[in-house]
């Protein structure tokens, strides 16, 4: 068999994408070892049909830990065995381009979003250094990837390398699970959930104009599931509005249980804001476990969110970002029933955005190094 080593820089557990790309070698009888970080709070691994590995590092963050991780990763990819390389996102990059240089290994590039156009890096020098990894490698390779055609045209115009699209849409293989009862959330059973999900649960992702909408919205509660450098500061705004009563937070679930939260749900938020190319290209795997889960969409007007939205018909798209049209958007979606209306839109676009679908483009690019 072929060997494979896959590195990304999270702690593995809630990567869906990268376990996706993982079971879509396996397939194609490639031996596979995924590679990643361990931090103190990391939660254990769950069981893989495939080896993976977790590195502990002394720091979590910060411009030691990246290039310490790089080192690692360098080390590790050049002592073991591999008839191919896959990095996700600029910050494995440089240490899987100098191996593959230096073993003469094939290098697979698969970008999670438009990485130099993040929010976070923004008026930063750190910027200016990625940008030029980014610049030294992208036109030296072969097989990209990215998560959406906006991101592929950008890098396609920038650099001149073809990048071929493969969305992060959900497996085809359906996750049995009821929705949670309002009891186990202590809500009235006359009151409709609204919810916000995800790990990624940022700044400027809309976690604060959904909290203060609540405030015009009757009988309903706001879900918070996941995790996010926003947290601590949308908590804040709960108990400064006296919010408790309709605002939940719930901590980052299993897969399973995510989508208990989320089938209960008669709206699913995806508000990002249009405050950066990462943001405006994007889109959040949200959006896709909602239409999975047979909840409707409020979402802010990004193109390749809207795209979707529109295409199959599952929600309603903003016309502009404020508090007062989201809290109009949920209203106008809860009084004419979208999670019924919608339901046979939901269901037919959750059967065609399936990964088994999108995989194709994967095992074509694969199917080269077996």
């Amino acid at each position: 068999m072929k060997k494979v080593i896959v590195s990304v820089i999270n702690d593995l557990v809630a990567d869906q994408r990268v376990h996706k790309v993982c079971m879509t070698l396996r397939e194609l009888d490639f031996d596979v070892l995924l590679v990643g970080r361990e931090l103190p709070d990391s939660p254990p691994m769950d069981e893989r049909p495939y080896a993976w590995k977790r590195m502990k590092l002394l720091f979590a963050k910060g411009p030691l830990f990246y290039a310490i991780y790089n080192i690692r990763i360098f080390l590790f990819l050049l002592f073991h065995k591999a008839n191919l390389l896959i990095s996700n996102d600029l910050d494995t990059l440089m240490a899987n381009f100098l191996v593959s240089g230096l073993k003469k290994i094939p290098l697979v590039y698969d970008s999670h979003e438009y990485f130099t156009e993040v929010p976070e890096l923004q008026g930063r020098y750190a910027r200016k250094v990625w940008l030029a990894i980014e610049r030294f490698i992208f036109p030296k390779l072969k097989d990209v990837t990215t998560v959406s055609r906006s991101i592929a045209e950008a890098y396609k115009q920038k650099y001149g390398v073809p990048v071929k699209v493969v969305r992060n849409l959900p497996a085809e293989e359906r996750v049995e699970t009821e929705p949670v009862g309002k009891e186990e959330i202590n809500v009235p059973e006359d009151w409709k959930v609204i919810v916000l999900q995800g790990s990624g649960i940022n700044r400027d992702r809309g976690g604060e104009e959904a909290v203060l909408a609540m405030k015009q919205v009757d009988k309903a509660v706001l879900l918070i599931v996941g995790g996010g450098d926003a947290l601590p500061a949308i908590r804040k705004l709960v108990e400064k509005e006296g919010l408790q009563e309709k605002v939940r937070f719930i901590p980052r679930q299993s897969r399973k249980k995510l989508y208990s939260y989320t089938t209960a749900a008669d709206v699913g938020l995806s508000l990002d804001k249009d405050i950066c190319l990462n943001y405006r290209y994007s889109l959040p795997n949200k959006l896709f476990d909602y239409i999975r889960c047979g909840t409707p969409v409020l979402a802010s007007n990004l193109p390749e969110v809207a795209r979707v939205i529109r295409k199959y018909d599952v929600g309603r798209v903003l016309e502009e970002y404020s508090v007062e049209a989201i809290a109009d958007g949920i209203r106008k979606m809860l009084k004419d029933d979208y999670k019924h209306l919608k339901a046979k839109k939901l269901q037919k676009a959750a059967d065609e955005l399936v990964w088994e679908k999108e995989a194709d483009i994967l095992k074509n690019i694969y199917r080269k190094y077996l």
